[in-house]
Protein backbone atom coordinates (compact mmCIF):
# COMPACT_ATOMS: atom_id res chain seq x y z
CA UNK A 1 0.00 0.00 0.00
CA UNK A 2 1.59 3.22 -0.92
CA UNK A 3 1.24 5.95 1.16
CA UNK A 4 -0.04 9.20 0.05
CA UNK A 5 2.16 12.09 0.42
CA UNK A 6 1.79 13.01 3.98
CA UNK A 7 3.83 16.06 6.00
CA UNK A 8 2.92 16.49 9.57
CA UNK A 9 2.29 20.00 11.20
CA UNK A 10 4.31 21.67 13.66
CA UNK A 11 6.28 18.33 14.37
CA UNK A 12 8.86 19.85 16.58
CA UNK A 13 6.72 22.22 18.53
CA UNK A 14 4.18 18.99 19.44
CA UNK A 15 7.33 17.19 20.53
CA UNK A 16 8.75 19.60 22.77
CA UNK A 17 5.00 20.73 24.52
CA UNK A 18 5.03 16.87 24.98
CA UNK A 19 8.25 16.32 26.34
CA UNK A 20 7.29 16.42 30.15
CA UNK A 21 5.08 13.50 28.99
CA UNK A 22 7.48 11.20 27.43
CA UNK A 23 6.56 8.42 29.46
CA UNK A 24 3.08 6.44 29.67
CA UNK A 25 0.36 7.14 26.97
CA UNK A 26 0.04 9.75 24.31
CA UNK A 27 -3.51 10.06 22.98
CA UNK A 28 -3.31 10.93 19.08
CA UNK A 29 -7.18 11.72 18.97
CA UNK A 30 -6.96 12.31 15.15
CA UNK A 31 -4.06 10.03 14.03
CA UNK A 32 -4.30 10.48 10.24
CA UNK A 33 -1.81 9.13 8.52
CA UNK A 34 0.31 9.28 11.52
CA UNK A 35 2.76 11.43 11.28
CA UNK A 36 2.91 13.04 14.72
CA UNK A 37 1.90 9.75 16.20
CA UNK A 38 5.65 8.58 14.58
CA UNK A 39 7.51 11.62 15.79
CA UNK A 40 6.38 11.05 19.25
CA UNK A 41 7.04 7.04 19.30
CA UNK A 42 10.56 8.32 17.80
CA UNK A 43 11.43 11.12 20.22
CA UNK A 44 9.62 9.51 23.55
CA UNK A 45 10.96 5.39 23.82
CA UNK A 46 8.80 5.11 27.05
CA UNK A 47 5.91 6.18 25.01
CA UNK A 48 2.86 4.18 24.05
CA UNK A 49 0.90 5.69 21.37
CA UNK A 50 -3.28 5.70 21.60
CA UNK A 51 -4.29 6.52 17.91
CA UNK A 52 -7.97 7.10 17.03
CA UNK A 53 -9.66 8.19 13.69
CA UNK A 54 -12.90 7.96 12.34
CA UNK A 55 -11.63 6.86 8.74
CA UNK A 56 -11.03 3.18 8.28
CA UNK A 57 -8.71 4.16 5.37
CA UNK A 58 -6.44 6.74 7.23
CA UNK A 59 -6.14 4.10 10.00
CA UNK A 60 -5.05 1.47 7.44
CA UNK A 61 -2.21 3.56 6.00
CA UNK A 62 -1.28 4.99 9.61
CA UNK A 63 -0.91 1.00 11.00
CA UNK A 64 1.07 0.76 8.30
CA UNK A 65 3.25 3.75 8.90
CA UNK A 66 3.62 3.07 12.82
CA UNK A 67 4.37 -1.04 12.46
CA UNK A 68 7.75 -1.07 13.10
CA UNK A 69 6.79 0.69 16.58
CA UNK A 70 4.56 -2.59 17.63
CA UNK A 71 3.63 -3.39 20.59
CA UNK A 72 3.45 0.37 20.99
CA UNK A 73 0.83 1.48 19.60
CA UNK A 74 -2.92 0.86 19.28
CA UNK A 75 -5.22 1.99 16.88
CA UNK A 76 -8.85 2.62 17.02
CA UNK A 77 -11.45 3.09 15.02
CA UNK A 78 -13.32 5.83 16.78
CA UNK A 79 -13.92 9.46 16.69
CA UNK A 80 -12.55 12.00 19.70
CA UNK A 81 -16.12 12.40 20.72
CA UNK A 82 -16.19 8.99 22.47
CA UNK A 83 -12.64 9.76 23.67
CA UNK A 84 -13.58 9.61 27.54
CA UNK A 85 -15.56 6.65 27.71
CA UNK A 86 -12.95 5.06 25.82
CA UNK A 87 -10.35 6.00 28.19
CA UNK A 88 -12.48 4.94 30.97
CA UNK A 89 -12.78 1.67 29.34
CA UNK A 90 -9.52 1.14 29.39
CA UNK A 91 -8.44 2.75 32.68
CA UNK A 92 -5.78 4.84 30.80
CA UNK A 93 -5.02 8.13 32.65
CA UNK A 94 -2.74 9.80 29.70
CA UNK A 95 0.46 11.86 30.13
CA UNK A 96 -0.67 13.66 26.77
CA UNK A 97 -3.72 14.41 24.35
CA UNK A 98 -3.00 15.80 20.88
CA UNK A 99 -5.86 16.98 18.68
CA UNK A 100 -4.49 17.40 14.98
CA UNK A 101 -8.08 19.00 14.07
CA UNK A 102 -9.43 19.32 10.10
CA UNK A 103 -9.06 17.56 6.41
CA UNK A 104 -6.44 15.42 6.27
CA UNK A 105 -3.48 14.40 3.02
CA UNK A 106 -5.36 11.17 2.24
CA UNK A 107 -8.88 13.07 2.09
CA UNK A 108 -7.66 15.89 -0.03
CA UNK A 109 -5.44 13.89 -2.20
CA UNK A 110 -7.96 10.93 -3.05
CA UNK A 111 -10.42 12.38 -5.55
CA UNK A 112 -13.00 9.86 -4.73
CA UNK A 113 -13.29 11.05 -1.34
CA UNK A 114 -15.01 14.67 -2.62
CA UNK A 115 -12.94 16.99 -0.42
CA UNK A 116 -10.78 18.87 -2.91
CA UNK A 117 -12.27 21.28 -5.61
CA UNK A 118 -8.93 20.90 -7.04
CA UNK A 119 -9.80 17.23 -8.41
CA UNK A 120 -12.91 15.91 -9.60
CA UNK A 121 -14.68 13.23 -7.47
CA UNK A 122 -18.20 12.84 -6.46
CA UNK A 123 -19.74 15.00 -3.56
CA UNK A 124 -19.02 13.23 -0.60
CA UNK A 125 -16.95 14.40 1.76
CA UNK A 126 -17.32 11.71 4.78
CA UNK A 127 -14.33 11.48 7.26
CA UNK A 128 -15.82 7.95 8.24
CA UNK A 129 -17.53 6.82 4.97
CA UNK A 130 -20.86 6.06 6.79
CA UNK A 131 -23.45 7.92 6.96
CA UNK A 132 -25.57 10.11 4.28
CA UNK A 133 -22.84 12.04 1.63
CA UNK A 134 -23.24 15.67 0.80
CA UNK A 135 -24.78 14.77 -2.61
CA UNK A 136 -27.81 13.35 -0.09
CA UNK A 137 -27.31 16.35 1.96
CA UNK A 138 -27.83 19.36 -0.64
CA UNK A 139 -30.89 17.21 -1.66
CA UNK A 140 -32.58 17.58 1.25
CA UNK A 141 -31.71 21.13 2.39
CA UNK A 142 -33.35 24.39 1.95
CA UNK A 143 -31.76 27.91 0.70
CA UNK A 144 -32.21 29.08 4.02
CA UNK A 145 -30.52 26.01 5.93
CA UNK A 146 -27.68 26.35 3.15
CA UNK A 147 -26.86 29.85 3.56
CA UNK A 148 -27.02 29.73 7.15
CA UNK A 149 -24.29 26.82 6.63
CA UNK A 150 -22.15 28.98 4.37
CA UNK A 151 -22.39 31.63 6.68
CA UNK A 152 -21.58 30.38 9.43
CA UNK A 153 -19.13 27.33 9.35
CA UNK A 154 -17.53 29.13 5.91
CA UNK A 155 -17.40 32.79 7.44
CA UNK A 156 -18.50 33.65 3.78
CA UNK A 157 -20.00 36.78 3.00
CA UNK A 158 -21.91 36.05 -0.19
CA UNK A 159 -23.71 32.74 1.42
CA UNK A 160 -27.15 33.40 0.05
CA UNK A 161 -26.33 34.51 -3.59
CA UNK A 162 -23.91 31.29 -3.32
CA UNK A 163 -26.77 29.10 -1.38
CA UNK A 164 -28.93 30.14 -4.79
CA UNK A 165 -26.21 28.98 -6.74
CA UNK A 166 -26.05 25.39 -5.54
CA UNK A 167 -29.74 24.90 -5.05
CA UNK A 168 -30.46 25.96 -8.60
CA UNK A 169 -27.41 23.59 -10.15
CA UNK A 170 -28.84 21.01 -8.14
CA UNK A 171 -32.42 21.41 -9.69
CA UNK A 172 -31.14 21.67 -12.74
CA UNK A 173 -29.10 18.53 -12.99
CA UNK A 174 -25.73 19.86 -12.90
CA UNK A 175 -24.11 19.05 -9.91
CA UNK A 176 -22.72 15.85 -9.62
CA UNK A 177 -19.33 16.68 -8.68
CA UNK A 178 -17.01 18.46 -6.48
CA UNK A 179 -15.93 20.69 -9.68
CA UNK A 180 -19.63 21.33 -10.53
CA UNK A 181 -19.90 22.31 -6.99
CA UNK A 182 -16.80 25.16 -7.64
CA UNK A 183 -18.37 26.47 -10.72
CA UNK A 184 -21.56 26.52 -9.24
CA UNK A 185 -19.38 29.28 -6.51
CA UNK A 186 -17.70 30.69 -9.35
CA UNK A 187 -20.99 31.73 -10.50
CA UNK A 188 -21.50 34.55 -7.93
CA UNK A 189 -17.57 35.20 -7.11
CA UNK A 190 -15.74 34.88 -10.25
CA UNK A 191 -12.85 32.39 -10.47
CA UNK A 192 -10.30 34.56 -8.66
CA UNK A 193 -6.81 33.79 -9.06
CA UNK A 194 -4.04 33.92 -5.99
CA UNK A 195 -3.49 31.98 -2.44
CA UNK A 196 -7.02 31.18 -1.59
CA UNK A 197 -9.42 29.84 -4.08
CA UNK A 198 -13.21 31.69 -4.11
CA UNK A 199 -14.33 27.87 -3.30
CA UNK A 200 -12.47 27.35 -0.20
CA UNK A 201 -15.15 28.70 1.98
CA UNK A 202 -18.02 26.79 0.87
CA UNK A 203 -16.26 23.37 0.66
CA UNK A 204 -14.99 23.94 4.35
CA UNK A 205 -18.59 24.44 5.75
CA UNK A 206 -20.13 21.90 3.68
CA UNK A 207 -17.21 19.55 5.21
CA UNK A 208 -18.01 20.57 8.89
CA UNK A 209 -21.79 20.00 8.27
CA UNK A 210 -21.60 16.23 6.52
CA UNK A 211 -19.40 15.41 9.13
CA UNK A 212 -20.81 17.24 12.61
CA UNK A 213 -17.11 18.30 13.21
CA UNK A 214 -17.81 21.01 15.61
CA UNK A 215 -20.38 19.63 17.95
CA UNK A 216 -18.51 17.30 19.13
CA UNK A 217 -15.24 19.16 19.89
CA UNK A 218 -15.33 20.97 23.37
CA UNK A 219 -17.33 18.13 25.05
CA UNK A 220 -14.43 16.16 23.53
CA UNK A 221 -11.55 18.79 24.75
CA UNK A 222 -13.32 18.71 28.52
CA UNK A 223 -13.35 14.67 28.47
CA UNK A 224 -9.35 14.76 27.71
CA UNK A 225 -8.62 17.59 29.88
CA UNK A 226 -10.63 15.76 33.09
CA UNK A 227 -8.56 11.91 31.49
CA UNK A 228 -5.01 13.76 31.87
CA UNK A 229 -2.71 12.57 34.56
CA UNK A 230 -1.30 15.62 37.00
CA UNK A 231 1.09 17.73 34.38
CA UNK A 232 -0.54 15.78 31.58
CA UNK A 233 -0.46 18.29 28.36
CA UNK A 234 -3.39 18.98 25.94
CA UNK A 235 -2.40 20.14 22.01
CA UNK A 236 -5.10 21.64 19.95
CA UNK A 237 -4.20 22.18 16.25
CA UNK A 238 -6.72 23.95 14.04
CA UNK A 239 -6.97 25.31 11.01
CA UNK A 240 -9.67 27.69 10.81
CA UNK A 241 -11.00 30.40 13.01
CA UNK A 242 -14.16 28.39 14.08
CA UNK A 243 -11.96 25.31 15.72
CA UNK A 244 -9.44 27.69 16.76
CA UNK A 245 -11.93 29.91 18.90
CA UNK A 246 -13.77 26.96 20.20
CA UNK A 247 -9.84 25.10 21.30
CA UNK A 248 -9.26 28.67 22.74
CA UNK A 249 -12.39 29.66 24.68
CA UNK A 250 -12.62 25.62 25.71
CA UNK A 251 -8.79 25.76 26.78
CA UNK A 252 -9.39 29.52 28.74
CA UNK A 253 -13.04 28.31 30.75
CA UNK A 254 -10.89 25.02 31.71
CA UNK A 255 -8.17 26.95 33.36
CA UNK A 256 -10.94 29.02 34.98
CA UNK A 257 -11.78 31.91 33.12
CA UNK A 258 -15.45 32.84 32.14
CA UNK A 259 -15.95 33.09 28.77
CA UNK A 260 -19.52 33.97 28.17
CA UNK A 261 -20.44 37.11 26.04
CA UNK A 262 -19.60 40.32 27.52
CA UNK A 263 -22.50 41.64 29.80
CA UNK A 264 -23.91 38.18 30.17
CA UNK A 265 -24.85 38.04 33.59
CA UNK A 266 -24.90 35.63 35.80
CA UNK A 267 -21.67 33.38 34.33
CA UNK A 268 -23.26 30.54 32.16
CA UNK A 269 -20.31 28.89 30.68
CA UNK A 270 -19.12 26.93 34.07
CA UNK A 271 -14.89 27.91 34.32
CA UNK A 272 -13.26 25.25 36.09
CA UNK A 273 -9.43 25.26 37.01
CA UNK A 274 -8.59 21.92 35.55
CA UNK A 275 -6.01 23.39 33.74
CA UNK A 276 -3.26 25.92 32.83
CA UNK A 277 -2.84 27.65 29.51
CA UNK A 278 0.60 27.52 28.18
CA UNK A 279 0.56 29.15 24.87
CA UNK A 280 -1.12 32.35 25.39
CA UNK A 281 -1.29 33.00 21.68
CA UNK A 282 -1.23 29.94 19.26
CA UNK A 283 1.72 29.02 17.88
CA UNK A 284 2.47 29.15 14.27
CA UNK A 285 4.40 27.96 11.59
CA UNK A 286 7.36 29.33 10.24
CA UNK A 287 7.95 30.58 6.70
CA UNK A 288 9.94 28.04 6.02
CA UNK A 289 7.92 25.42 6.67
CA UNK A 290 4.83 27.11 4.74
CA UNK A 291 7.21 26.79 2.20
CA UNK A 292 7.72 23.39 1.79
CA UNK A 293 4.12 22.47 3.10
CA UNK A 294 1.69 25.32 2.38
CA UNK A 295 -1.20 23.37 3.86
CA UNK A 296 0.29 24.23 7.19
CA UNK A 297 -0.28 28.10 6.35
CA UNK A 298 -3.36 28.35 8.81
CA UNK A 299 -1.99 26.09 11.45
CA UNK A 300 -2.77 27.14 15.36
CA UNK A 301 -1.52 24.85 17.86
CA UNK A 302 -2.35 26.05 21.41
CA UNK A 303 -1.61 23.86 24.39
CA UNK A 304 -2.60 23.27 28.35
CA UNK A 305 -1.23 21.27 31.38
CA UNK A 306 -3.27 19.63 33.77
CA UNK A 307 -3.26 21.04 37.14
CA UNK A 308 -1.64 19.13 39.99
Amino acid sequence: MAEPRHQPVLVQPVVELLRPAKSGVVVDATVGLGGHAEAILQAFPEVRVLGLDVDPQALAYAAQRLAPFHPRVELVHASYASLGQLLQERGIEPSGVLFDLGVSSLQLDLPERGFSFRLEGPLDMRFSQEGPTLAEILSATSEAELTSWLSTYGEERKARPIARAILRALHQGQLRTTSDLRRAVWSVTGPRRGRVDPATRTFQALRIVTNRELSALSPALEAAARSLRPAGRLLVLAYHSLEDRIAKNTLRRLSGHCVCPPGTFPCTCHPQQLLVVLTKKPLLPEAEEVRQNPRARSAKLRAAEKKP
